[in-house]
């Protein structure tokens, strides 16, 4: 039987999304799901929500920065601060999203990631971008000439309306099966919910869609 990927929607801006990718593909290798990379800018859904992003909050950046160092090493994995954070990745993506085969797409991802948050140099100036495209075998020319393209821009565009569409509000988030989870920190209820164990039933789900606000400061 097949069964729908595990859609990752991601940004390479953030640390917690990097995180989420080291350990997704053997999560999703359990359960016998694919794992579908879905690039989206957090920048604009920020801007959507009318939020602030956690880079954005002086003592919240700080502490994003020790936190995520500590699951680092918690998970066994690379991880190294970017030279500047935050950064415009908007090139990044857009260059993911010009590239169609899903294995080309899971290693540039692999390799961006790396290039931010394993020590592998940023991805500040353009010229990283495509020294990581160069890096796993791919058409540096060919993917920069198409990620200036509308059709790959706009792609970005509506992958972050989607989520977005689909009740989102940060990265990383996983969608399964039509449910959202947000955070490395959900992954483990990511995979209760792949067992079948998940302990929210669906009278619950529908009273917790509407439970009453009591108090408001908008």
């Amino acid at each position: 039987m097949n069964r729908a990927p595990l859609r990752f929607f991601f940004d390479y801006v953030s640390p917690y999304s990097y995180l989420a990718w080291t350990q997704l593909p053997a999560l999703a290798g359990r359960h016998g799901r694919s794992v579908e990379l879905v690039p989206v800018l957090f920048a604009g859904m920020l801007n959507v929500l009318g939020t602030t992003g956690p880079a954005e909050v002086p003592a919240k950046r700080f502490y994003i920065y020790k936190h995520t160092r500590r699951i680092a090493h918690e998970l066994g994995v690379p991880f190294v601060m970017p030279a500047s954070h935050p950064f415009n990745p908007l090139l990044a993506l857009r260059v993911t999203a010009a590239v169609q085969d899903p294995e080309a797409r899971r290693r540039l991802v692999s390799a961006l990631y790396a290039a931010v948050w394993a020590g592998g140099g940023g991805l500040v100036e353009p010229e990283r971008v495509s020294a990581v495209v160069a890096s796993v075998g791919l058409d540096v020319r060919a993917l920069l000439a198409a990620a200036q393209t509308p059709a790959v821009k706009d792609q970005v565009r509506r992958d972050t309306e989607e989520l977005l569409a689909l009740g989102g509000f940060g990265v990383p988030s996983v969608v399964a099966d039509g449910e959202l989870f947000f955070g490395v920190d959900s992954l483990g209820h990511l995979e209760r919910f792949l067992r079948g164990e998940d302990p929210i039933s669906p009278e619950e789900m529908e009273r917790l869609k509407n439970l009453p606000v009591a108090a408001s400061r908008i």
